[in-house]
């Protein structure tokens, strides 16, 4: 009897101690009865909860924390089998936190007496941090792939029409519901005024997304593809400043400033858009354009990552659309340049006939340095000339534009062809003109029923014959123009009226599939008709030899002796 009290001192004293235990871990304890309602919690449960304890006596989870989530079902399968479980609980406490999302790790186990079962003891450390970090991974490494896979999509030509629907298909709808690319005019259109002083006027270049509503959004009155954006627009600022607009949930007056009308605005509310982000399309000189990105219906508006994803969306494409642009340019000076000179060539004497094309390559290469010119010279003779600059683009042009004058000049000093080249090579050489050429000299003498060729570095020409197989002309073969080596040597041989001289430029043999020497002998294998219109030989030249989009430029010109 003396020794009961001492036990229930003992018991009373290791209460307290566990108590104290569990009120100071920092883990959050909890108590439930077989009918899950709380009995105990401890002080890191109540701090957790923003509730006090008392508060959580003889209710559930889902009458103390209703924003709190966890299976109820597996809690009740621990109270029948009796196997602990671990749970993730997630959700919203009273207690405001810097996690956009709370989780916790629980372990519960089940409470006995003897055969009786009591409730559950629960166990639960908060995992956000872990969580949040895991989620900023994993949202880094989709934004990486993202961007690795718009790297191989957005940019794959160099037309700016292209790129631009191509940055629009991809961000639609990976970034946004709908989205469109808008281009700083350059050019002022022919059917438009032009913008009053300190308006910028932008043009749609590409939409995607939906029906499209970027014509319906106050460009009716101008011809549904530009329109104007005065100096106080959000625009301009976002033009001025390189930095982006964001206007999420925007209330109609947001969107008025940035529409400009009220029936803008009625346009987009009929569609569903809450939010828009506008993006500049920047470039070393200034922004070549915008970005516009549009969130309608039950989609979230833009987060802040959501916007830098954007900018280095649009800095990649607008790296790309300015090279498409200056490329365009580029590419359109050279290719008139070039036109401009084929469309002037000399003038045969009127027993020579000839016959030419001119075809630049695609779209991916610069237009080349192709040129060709038909002299009429003393006596009777003609000369005629093939060449091709090295390299591509306006300044390849303007360097066949001189090498073209050179030899006009000096041509109409009757020197040999082979003296011709010789003295061309040295002059470009001393002026320091930094593209050689492959130049084909042919010097047709009528009279004498000849043709005398001279050589620098050009492909040989052929001989197209009535009923035989064509002949390739062994032409003594000199060092291209403009490296001041010389050495130049002729080769005459007879010329007989109905025989077509046909001078290409290398366009025209070139086949990555193939080496040089097969594709010369697929000319000697041609069987054409040669006795027709000089102009369907030509014709049927192009129709056997060339097919579909060529690497190179291709120019042609076909001479013969009219018949006696």
């Amino acid at each position: 009897m003396d020794g009961a009290p001492t036990e229930a001192v003992e018991q009373a004293h290791e209460y307290k101690i566990l108590r104290r235990v569990l009120d100071g871990t920092p883990a959050a304890v909890a108590v439930l009865d077989e009918r899950l309602r709380y009995r105990y919690v401890n002080d890191a449960m109540a701090r957790m909860s923003g509730v006090p304890r008392d508060a959580f006596h003889g209710r559930t989870m889902a009458e103390v924390l209703p924003d709190i989530h966890r299976s109820e079902d597996v809690l009740r399968m621990i109270l029948g089998d009796g196997r602990p479980r671990a749970l993730s609980v997630t959700g919203r406490t009273r207690v405001s936190s810097p996690f956009r999302h709370r989780q916790w790790s629980a372990v519960y186990h089940r409470l006995e007496d003897g055969d009786r079962v009591l409730g559950l003891c629960g166990v639960a450390v908060e995992v956000s941090q872990l969580r949040q970090y895991m989620d900023d991974l994993e949202r880094a490494h989709q934004r990486l792939a993202l961007l690795d896979t718009a790297a191989t999509r957005v940019g794959t030509t160099l037309r700016v029409e292209q790129t631009c629907a191509e940055l629009t298909e991809f961000v639609v709808p990976s970034l946004a519901d709908r989205a469109s690319v808008r281009i700083v005019d350059s050019e002022e259109a022919d059917d438009l005024p032009p913008p009053a002083p300190g308006v910028l006027r932008l043009r749609v270049m590409a939409s995607a997304g939906g029906p499209d509503i970027i014509a319906r959004i106050g460009l009716t009155a101008k011809n549904g593809y530009y329109f104007d954006v005065p100096g106080d627009s959000p625009v301009r600022s976002c033009l001025n400043t390189g930095r982006p607009w964001v206007g999420n949930l925007a209330s109609d007056d947001v969107l008025l400033k940035m529409l400009r009308t009220p029936l803008d605005v009625e346009v987009v509310r009929e569609v569903g858009i809450h939010s828009i982000v506008v993006v500049p399309l920047p470039t070393r000189e200034h922004p070549v354009g915008v970005l516009y990105l549009f969130r309608a219906g039950d989609s979230a508006p833009f987060t802040d990552e959501d916007v830098v994803v954007a900018q280095e969306l649009a800095a990649r494409a607008a790296v790309a659309i300015d090279n498409a642009r200056r490329y365009t340019l580029e590419h359109t000076m050279a290719l008139e340049l070039q036109r401009a000179l084929m469309s002037e060539p000399g003038t045969p004497h009127p027993d020579i006939e000839t016959a030419s094309r001119y075809l630049p390559a695609g779209q991916r290469a610069l237009v080349g340095g192709d040129w060709f010119d038909s002299m009429a010279l003393p006596c009777g003779r003609t000369l005629q000339v093939m060449g091709d600059v090295m390299g591509h683009g306006f300044t390849a042009a303007v360097a066949m534009s001189q090498y073209r004058s050179l030899l006009r000049s000096m041509a109409a000093s009757g020197a040999p062809v082979e003296r011709i080249l010789q003295e061309a090579d040295h002059r470009l050489a001393s002026i320091g003109l930094d593209r050689v050429a492959t130049c084909l000299l042919a010097l047709v003498d009528p009279r004498e029923g000849t043709c005398t060729f001279a050589g620098a570095g050009h492909p040989p020409p052929v001989l197209l014959h009535a009923g035989a197989p064509a002949e390739l002309v062994h032409v003594p073969t000199g060092p291209p123009l403009g490296t001041d080596l010389g050495g130049y040597e002729a080769l005459t041989m007879p010329l007989r009226p109905g025989t077509v001289l046909l001078m290409y430029t290398d366009g025209l043999i070139e086949d990555r599939r193939r080496d040089i020497d097969s594709s010369l002998r697929r000319l000697t294998h041609l069987c054409l008709d040669v006795d027709g219109p000089l102009e369907s030989v030509v014709d049927a030249l192009v129709a056997r030899l060339v097919h579909g989009t060529t690497e190179d430029d291709v120019t042609l010109l076909a001479t013969r002796l009219r018949c006696p």
